[in-house]
């Protein structure tokens, strides 16, 4: 072995250069950080070495003089006393730091900070192999889970990555926290991809209610029902809800849906009768939830068609029509041949018989909106002798600008700049004074939008005599003749 600054040989076992006297040193290269600390131990090695304040010096000077005394081979024999405690002390601190250093490289920090040292090198192979070997020693820490798992997505093997996210939830002993992150990931990754059906199954196998919640978009559960399937006294509007946004499909006979079925929009009002009502859940990514059916029996008493007292027939003078009411309905009807329903024209008292041959259909809604049968009647007015009422409408009109109250037979006024108009409602017998054409009037402020006011005017049918129609003090109609 040669000394390393003079290039002497040197014999073995020696730590020092008999030709230059320098110390020969033979621990490792070490890592700045290491050297550093060898340095700081052999700096206090050497501190306590040399003694502090006066016992120190004095002891050197006793050395001194205990040397000067000594012969030549005396101080041979110190040097070689001195050659082994310096080479046992270096062994035991170059024994020190080795040990020290050895530990260094297996804390889990070190290994981290190496997989990033691959990684930055692009090198994720060997940063993924440094993960799991450290991962072996601490289980406990799920960075170098959620790391392995970058360096996975990184080289695009998502299924790689997913494989070692899984791990953190399957595990079971991490913090909620790192659940979160894991789930976070997983189903970032699977949206990317598209993979909402795994989507959907992780998120039904998860026992965390709160991540459940959080991601539950992603789910698709059974619709909810509002009501509880059983028999029922009235009719039910059954609402059908889902967890998240997407479409219901419905089917009411009981057969199964799908997605060729009605979408259910607004409630559905069971009436009398057995339904049983089967749905099923579709949301935005296209996963289907299970198919949920639930059976309602309905009873409900059906009321009874309206009366009428006046019978169909054919009539020469103007009569009134009236249906006799049922506690508990309501009274809709129809003129145009159409079954009336509950946005038909409500009866609200006696109508007047309109003249000519007119089907009137009348059908009594519950509470419960069921309907009853319908009840029909068709009568024919014909008044002998009457002027016909496009005759009394213009008499009407003529009158009117008689009197000031229009300017002209345009229907122009000086109380508003849009016209009037009037058109022929039906016959109306008033007490004694005779039967009336009924006339309503009609405002078009310009806009071709014809509004009805208030006013409703009368023509006799047979002198074509004008009035306009009022109540006497008892709260009968009565003819104001204008």
């Amino acid at each position: 072995m040669k000394c390393p600054h003079c290039g002497n040989e040197l014999e073995e076992g020696h730590l020092i250069c008999e030709k230059c006297g320098e110390e020969i040193r033979i621990v490792p290269d070490f890592e700045p950080e290491i050297e550093n600390r060898i340095t700081e131990t052999l700096s206090t090695l050497a501190a306590m070495q040399e003694g502090d304040g006066t016992d120190q010096t004095r002891q050197a000077d006793e050395e001194n003089e205990e040397k000067e005394e000594k012969p030549d081979g005396g101080l041979e024999e110190d040097r070689k006393v001195w050659a082994a405690v310096s080479f046992v002390v270096v062994l035991a601190v170059a024994l020190i730091a080795y040990g020290v250093y050895a530990y260094h490289i297996r804390t889990v920090d070190y290994r981290i900070d190496k997989a990033r040292e691959y990684a930055a090198e692009e090198d994720y192979a060997e940063a993924i192999a440094c993960l799991e070997d450290a991962y072996g020693d601490y289980p406990d820490v799920s960075q170098l889970l959620f790391l392995e798992a970058d360096y996975y997505y990184l080289q695009q093997d998502h299924v790689s990555a997913v494989s070692v996210l899984s791990r953190v939830i399957e595990r079971g002993d991490f913090p909620y926290e790192d659940l979160e992150e894991a789930y976070e990931k997983i189903i970032t990754i699977y949206a990317n991809d598209g993979m909402y059906g795994e989507i959907a199954e992780l998120l039904e196998s998860c026992q965390e209610p709160d991540i459940v919640n959080m991601f539950q978009s992603y789910l698709a559960l059974a619709p909810e029902f509002s009501y509880v399937e059983g028999s029922y006294a009235e009719v039910i509007p059954l609402k059908l809800s889902s967890n998240t946004a997407g479409t219901i499909y419905y089917t009411m006979d009981g057969s199964k849906p799908t997605r060729e079925s009605p979408v259910y929009t607004a409630p559905l009002f069971l009436e009398s009768g057995e339904y049983t009502v089967s749905a099923f859940f579709v949301n935005d990514y296209g996963i289907e939830s299970e198919v949920v059916s639930k059976t309602y029996v309905i009873n409900l008493s059906v009321p009874n068609p309206p009366e009428i007292a006046l019978y169909s027939g054919e009539y020469s003078e103007p009569m009134m029509i009236s249906v006799e009411e049922t506690e508990g309905c309501r009274i809709f009807y129809t003129t145009d041949e159409s079954d009336p329903t509950a946005d038909s024209v409500p009866y609200t008292g006696p109508i007047p018989m309109p003249l000519g041959t007119t089907l009137f259909k009348f059908v009594n809604i519950s509470k419960d909106g069921i309907s009853s049968e319908i009840t029909s009647r068709t009568y024919t007015l014909k008044l002998k002798g009457a002027i016909a009422p496009t005759q009394a409408v213009n008499a009407l009109i003529a009158k009117l600008v008689e009197t000031g109250y229009l300017e002209d037979a345009a229907g122009h006024s000086k109380r508003q700049s849009g016209v009037f108009s009037y058109r022929f409602s039906s016959v109306l017998r008033i007490g004694e004074s005779g039967d009336y054409y009924t006339i309503n009037e009609h405002y078009d402020d310009g806009t071709g939008i014809l509004s009805r006011t208030d006013k409703v005017f009368l023509v006799n049918v047979y002198t074509g005599e004008a009035a306009q129609l009022g109540y006497d003090e008892n709260g009968n109609f009565a003819a104001n003749i204008l």
